[in-house]
């Protein structure tokens, strides 16, 4: 187990979208139980998979990015419940980039790659958003306990590679809370715009709507991953150490909309 660095901390401006989407839901769930491990790493190697139209987004000057697992609950596409594709889990590598709207700022994620356990999850999420999923097997372990009158919580989050076990973990003792104003977890949690990198230069955006999220702050983290294979060399070298900040967010119900593409200036 590894113990936290603290960091700093500075007014993010994060904020909520305003305005109502002007499109029907795509996909609603429950979003529960994220792991999200912070880690820093050289904007040099993000900028060629950010999506036109977007820019990097750093925190005090400190470009992160995010391996997050948790679990997808009671998942509808377009209103309908898909068998034995409702409950499932998912492992994401992610980094932050804004652009200028109408509004101000969006702020939003880009996923470097995402793990599902379900093939037909991977397809979808191919062709609608242009996303970089892949199936493999996955679990989780969600464990709660009293140790010497502290509540503790471990969730652990594992897949399988190259027939390898490799797994996410945290565990918390504090109370979930939301994040403080201009905090690295609230900068973290709360992005509430997806963007793509699609083939043919052009970027998509779309929404993901969700309250915020209450977070604790992780105590310990444990992780054995095979980055190298997973996101390759140069991006491995930034997950080989300690990360920056780890937390456990509790996660809610979440609505994806569809997406609509994104022109450079």
């Amino acid at each position: 187990m590894s113990s936290l660095i603290s960091i700093p901390r500075k007014d993010t401006g994060t904020s909520r979208p305003q305005q109502q989407p002007t499109t029907r839901p795509f996909l609603t769930a429950e979003w529960r139980s994220l792991v999200m491990v912070n880690f820093e790493v050289d904007p040099a190697l993000l900028l060629p998979l950010t999506p036109s139209g977007t820019e990097l987004d750093d925190w005090n000057g400190v470009t992160l990015m995010s391996l997050v697992g948790f679990r997808f609950l009671n998942t509808q596409v377009c209103g309908c419940r898909v068998p034995w594709h409702r409950d499932f889990e998912e492992l994401n590598l992610r980094f932050y980039v804004r652009r200028r709207a109408p509004e101000g700022w969006r702020r939003g994620v880009v996923f470097i790659k995402e793990i599902v356990p379900k093939r037909a999850v991977t397809l979808v999420a191919r062709k609608v958003y242009g996303e970089n999923y892949v199936t493999l097997p996955m679990g989780h372990e969600i464990r709660e306990e009293v140790v010497d009158g502290t509540a503790v919580c471990n969730v652990a989050y594992h897949w399988r590679l190259a027939q390898r076990l490799n797994y996410l973990g945290v565990e918390t003792t504090a109370e979930p809370t939301l994040p403080s104003e201009g905090s690295q977890h609230q900068f973290i949690a709360e992005h509430y715009w997806g963007y793509t990198r699609l083939g043919d230069g052009r970027g998509l955006e779309y929404r993901v709507d969700h309250p915020p999220w209450r977070v604790s702050p992780a105590k310990n983290v444990e992780m054995q991953c095979d980055a190298a294979l997973l996101y390759g060399e140069p991006l491995a070298e930034f997950l080989t150490v300690p990360p920056v900040s780890a937390f456990l967010a509790e996660g809610s119900a979440v609505t994806v909309y569809r997406g609509t593409a994104v022109h450079g200036e």
